[in-house]
């Protein structure tokens, strides 16, 4: 029997054998086996304001414990898409997606509280936006009407501060973003790299947006080449295919009555036409979710409430299809486990402080500036908040085209990249500001201002700056404006204008007396800007000039030359419709006078001149208050001044035309309530509906023996205004305690 027995274990083992292996394996692969499923795709199609849909049905899968192994995205969609890849679930989506200000991203003017003392100037003057610019013997303008710094600013916002990857494959979910090549119109997906920087080419609109550079390639929006790629999740080895369409439907033919809604439908053949050829690779178990948007807007942000709730229905309508993809409770815990484990290997860089800041400076602003503005420095652990101020002070020097920042986490450390490309259409710019005031009387006042600026002309910045005004006042004028310093806190200033404009006297708001003024005038100083928003200048100044009236004065000529000190503090947000700041300027003017009287003997004498200027605001909600104040001097020995002050008009002595009193001394002050109509009450968002009223006081005199406080002349206005980015406008009514009164109407600058 041993015998016998062991010759049929001998003889069996190797079948044994092979039997035990196969109860090992097939035990050590049952939970395997068991949690063997298909693989599942999302795709997320392009849509505008109507995306938060997308995030209803990512809201109802999670709901449901189906799991998302692949997703890819078009424009809003790849938001979205890469949003959920880096690991967000939908609720933080939704939160971060309905609290986001969307339609800020399509405006790129920096405010003006944050430009710096200089700029705000001419921002006052040069109103009109316009980005135009002539080099290399050609007129130059930018490839889309907003440069995209905003919406850069705002994805940066969403995404956090997550390092750039090798390869969208290291996302807590694979995630591609498609866009086109504008260039060969062909799709691009973009797997790698920042996803900032992917999102934002999938949505950027042609013509409105400027084309994102990516590994070479100009990119716009992926709607035209791939508006739902259905084959990208497919190449990434998607079993399943969950695709949701938020395509626009077409428009009826009575309602193509405008040459945007024509436009409008061509763009949507377009997207359409690349969804339906994508929709014909979806198989039998695939799923196509429609909401219900298509009549619904792109660009109306206020619908995404609804739009949520629609993607949530219509993926309620598969919810049988859907139920088939779901797991058990402990599979999808260990899938979004998976994912937090993931996500974990770039947010727990967070919080470790940078080793370095690397500036990949593509401009002729210097490094150590771009340093002193940007104010990160390494060693810090950076903040969202702390980087998109620094990313916005670099961005007011108003010197580039596009400031984003970029992580790279080395073996080193956290590595802060600084991306500063300079304005395509520079380095010389044109500038055009205008302005129009009228108070239905004869003598509407109309002014168009010009300039072009050669800009880098040396290697710290400095410009060379020319100027034409045009209306009820003539100016020719050309500066030259040099930094003395690589942080372009010193500067030189040299100014040279030739001027012409009219002194009106009224009696009664009717003109009674012109005099016209030809001068020369010449600027040499030296200044220091003490903060961003504040400078000092010492300097030498002299005019040439004539007074004439052909019925009264037949030639009226003068020399002045002397000294001048100028100091500056404006962090004002508007200069016309303030709600928090202040603006103070202070001009003195020493000076020798040399002109003969009106009797005709020559005078030569010396004179002070004092300019002091205040406007100050804050506001509670809605309601802002204004304080403004004006103090002018001359001391002369009382005797005649060409440098004399004025009043009259919108805030400056409503009651008044435009610069209706002229004299050497002037005493103003004003206070002023604006409530915000707009925003309050009718819902505006782009602009501002301001009601406001004012209280007045103030005069001037020729003499400083004539002052006298008791002789003040109390006005008030009431108006409605509105500030753009075309500048201010007004509609009014002012009236003064002596009977004058005035409706005024001013769009454009008016201070």
């Amino acid at each position: 029997m041993p015998a016998l027995y062991q010759l049929i274990i001998k003889n069996q083992y190797p079948m044994i054998r092979n039997l035990i292996f196969l109860l090992v394996v097939s035990f050590i692969a049952a939970p395997v086996m068991a949690d063997v499923r298909p693989k599942v795709g999302l795709v997320l199609s392009g849509g505008g304001a109507k995306g938060a849909a997308h995030i209803g049905v990512l809201k109802v899968l999670e709901e449901n414990k189906i799991p998302v192994d692949y997703i890819a995205g078009t424009s809003i969609g790849a938001y979205v898409a890469g949003m959920y890849a880096l690991g967000y679930s939908a609720i933080e989506i939704e939160k971060i997606m309905m609290t986001e200000s969307w339609s800020d991203g399509y405006s790129d003017t920096i405010p003006r509280e944050s430009l710096s003392y200089r700029n705000k100037q001419q921002r006052d003057r040069f109103n009109i936006p316009v980005n135009m610019g002539y080099s290399d013997d050609e007129m130059k303008m930018p490839n889309g009407l907003l440069r995209g710094q905003t919406m850069s600013k705002l994805l940066q916002r969403s995404t956090g501060l997550v390092h750039q990857f090798g390869h969208f494959n290291e996302l807590a979910i694979p995630y591609r973003a498609v866009a086109t090549d504008l260039v060969t119109s062909k799709a691009v997906v973009i797997n790698n790299g920042s996803v900032v920087k992917a999102m934002q080419a999938s949505a950027t609109v042609p013509g409105a947006l400027q084309p994102v550079e990516y590994e070479g390639k100009l990119l716009v929006d992926g709607g035209i080449a791939n508006n739902m790629p259905i084959d990208v999740v497919m190449g990434m080895g998607a079993d399943i295919i969950i695709a949701v369409d938020i395509g626009s439907s077409l428009v009826k033919k009575e309602e193509l009555n405008s040459t945007v809604a024509v436009l409008n439908q061509l763009s949507t053949m377009l997207t359409n036409a690349s969804s339906e050829r994508q929709k014909l690779l979806l198989g039998k178990g695939d799923i196509l979710i429609r909401p219900k948007v298509g009549d619904m807007s792109t660009t109306d942000f206020s619908i995404m409430p609804q739009a949520y709730a629609l993607g949530e229905s219509a993926a309620l309508e598969h919810i049988d299809l859907l139920k088939q993809l779901s797991v058990t409770e402990s599979q999808y815990a260990s899938y979004q486990q998976a994912k937090k484990r993931i996500s974990k290997t770039w947010l727990n860089e967070v919080d470790h402080p940078l080793v370095d800041i690397v500036f990949n400076n593509e401009s002729r602003v210097s490094d150590s500036l771009l340093r002193e503005a940007f104010g990160i420095h390494p060693g810090e652990v950076v903040t969202t908040e702390r980087l998109e101020q620094g990313i916005a002070n670099v961005y007011a020097l108003d010197k580039f085209e596009l400031v984003n920042a970029e992580f790279s986490d080395t073996e080193q450390g956290r590595v802060l990249t600084l991306n500063t490309k300079s304005k395509s259409w520079g380095p010389n710019y044109f500038q055009l500001g205008f302005s129009w005031e009228d108070d239905f009387s004869l003598d509407s006042v109309v002014s168009l201002d010009l300039a072009y600026t050669l800009t880098d002309i040396t290697d710290t910045g400095g410009e060379w700056r020319n100027e034409l005004r045009l209306g009820f006042e003539k100016l020719i004028a050309t500066e030259f404006y040099l930094p003395l310093d690589y942080d372009q806190e010193f500067f030189s200033r040299a100014k040279l204008a030739y001027e012409q404009k009219d002194w009106d006297f009224y009696e009664q708001n009717a003109k009674t007396l012109q005099l016209s003024q030809t001068q020369y005038r010449a600027d040499i100083g030296i200044g220091y800007n003490f903060v961003k928003e504040g400078m000092v200048e010492l300097g030498i100044t002299g005019e040439k000039g004539v007074l004439e009236n052909k019925a009264i004065i037949d030639e009226l000529k003068y020399e002045t030359y002397g000294a001048y000190f100028k100091f500056g503090f404006d962090d004002l947000n508007s200069i016309n419709f303030p709600t928090s700041g202040n603006r103070f300027t202070l001009n003195l003017y020493y000076r020798n006078e040399s002109a003969p009287d009106f009797l005709g003997f020559d005078t030569n004498e010396n004179s002070f001149q004092i300019e002091a200027d205040w406007r100050g605001a804050l506001s509670f909600g809605n309601h802002a208050f204004v304080g403004i104040a004006s103090l002018a001097t001359v001391d002369k020995d009382d005797s005649f001044s060409v440098h004399v002050s004025e009043l009259g008009g919108f805030l400056n002595l409503s009651g008044y035309h435009k610069n209706a009193l002229v004299g050497a001394h002037k005493v103003f002050g004003a206070f002023v309530y604006q409530y915000d109509l707009g925003r309050d009450v009718l819902g505006m968002t782009d602009y501002p509906l301001y009601l406001g009223t004012s209280i007045e006081a103030g005069n001037v005199w020729e003499y400083r023996d004539g002052v006298d406080l008791d002789d003040l002349i109390y006005s008030g206005s009431l108006y409605f205004g509105t500030d753009t980015s075309m500048g201010p406008a007004a509609l009014g009514f002012g009236w003064a305690d002596d009977g004058e009164m005035t409706i005024f109407i001013f769009i454009g600058k008016n201070w």
